[in-house]
């Protein structure tokens, strides 16, 4: 048997290993991506079977009270109800993979152009109460930690207290109480002040507005998404600074800490170059979990401040026991946590190198 000159060479051997064991190092996160869709699947299967043993009644929502029993058993049969659940399941993660939600049982609309609707306005809350939830975390977490042993410490541990004991919902009616309507300097209900469109384009309203050079919108919009994202950023900040802080005081009891005063390096650059580094692995770890937590704290703060967003979608659709919809959207949800999991999974691989190996 020939052998390859190409392939018999240590070199060549050696690229061969190389490839080999990239590709088992690539395992672990190949498969950190794919265990995700067996627990979507479970976890479609496990909504839609709830839902099935509901009490709700979709043919009182459908026909009208004069409606016959041949009436019912047509449209029973029409929408696939008379088929055992299983089946019934089957049916719709066949049309979910096509991108096929079903058709809502309150006004008969399909359910994806509807969740793809709103879905812009929930994610540009989600990533705005994100970003200043970073901002009042990492911030409150680097203020403590440089002033500790002070009063400053003490007051941003006391704010931190406050602020991780009262609830989202809460903090959005004690936002519009006093910042809205006592002090009336935020509005508090809608997207857009009255009188105010701008073209759909991208379905994000910040980004809608600076494309059609509509500044009036665009700061009119920022102000009707103060209140709902510090809201947000409440309930994100506090647990964040505390994890920071506490990584920040460990880091400083390693060598290289003291090593690096030995040679002379400042307070300040000890803290930024090599401690907030390794710090950030627990950070970015419960931020992911935060963000995936504030996923799912949407869906009052929408209703609360009248956001067109899928929490008030979700509202809307439990109160109509609107089955379509719910799954839907309880899909989207799903989703979305997986996404951010995955994302910050991405993350912390690429900050600590020792998570690559297999």
């Amino acid at each position: 048997m020939l052998t390859s000159p190409a392939l018999s060479t240590p070199a060549s051997t050696g690229r061969l290993s190389a490839i080999a064991g990239r590709s088992l190092a690539a395992m672990p996160t190949v498969w950190r991506i794919l265990w995700r869709v067996p627990m979507l699947l479970a976890l479609a299967a496990l909504v839609f079977f709830v839902l099935r043993v509901l009490p709700a009644d979709p043919m009182g929502m459908l026909l009208p009270p004069s409606a016959t029993p041949a009436d019912v058993k047509a449209l029973t049969e029409a929408l696939g109800l008379d088929k055992p659940i299983p089946v019934q399941f089957g049916i719709w993660l066949g049309n979910a993979l096509h991108g096929d939600l079903g058709r809502t049982l309150t006004s008969g609309l399909q359910v994806t152009p509807l969740i793809l609707k709103a879905l812009p306005t929930t994610l540009q809350l989600i990533a705005c109460g994100l970003l200043l939830g970073m901002v009042f975390g990492i911030g409150g977490g680097l203020l403590a930690f440089r002033y500790r042993g002070t009063r400053i410490e003490r007051a941003v541990e006391v704010v931190n207290s406050i602020s991780i004991s009262v609830p989202e919902f809460l903090w959005a009616i004690l936002l519009i109480l006093g910042v809205g309507i006592g002090l009336k300097l935020l509005p508090f209900l809608g997207q857009l002040d009255a009188g105010l469109t701008v073209p759909n384009v991208t379905g994000f309203l910040l980004v809608d507005a600076v494309v059609a050079g509509d500044f009036a919108a665009l700061w009119s919009a920022l102000k009707h998404l103060a209140l709902p994202a510090f809201a947000l950023s409440l309930g994100i900040a506090p647990p964040l600074m505390r994890i920071l802080h506490s990584s920040l005081l460990d880091a400083y009891t390693e060598d290289y800490v003291s090593a690096a005063r030995l040679r002379g390096l400042s307070e300040n650059r000890i803290l930024v170059r090599h401690a907030l580094k390794n710090a950030a692995l627990p950070t970015v770890s419960m931020l992911g979990i935060q963000a995936s937590t504030v996923i799912g704290g949407t869906l009052l703060i929408e209703t609360i401040f009248g956001f067109p967003g899928i929490g008030s979608l979700m509202v809307n659709a439990i109160g109509a026991h609107d089955l379509p919809m719910i799954q839907g959207l309880a899909l989207t949800y799903a989703v979305a946590v997986q996404a951010v999991n995955m994302v910050t999974d991405a993350v912390l691989l690429l900050l600590n190198p020792r998570l690559r190996t297999p």
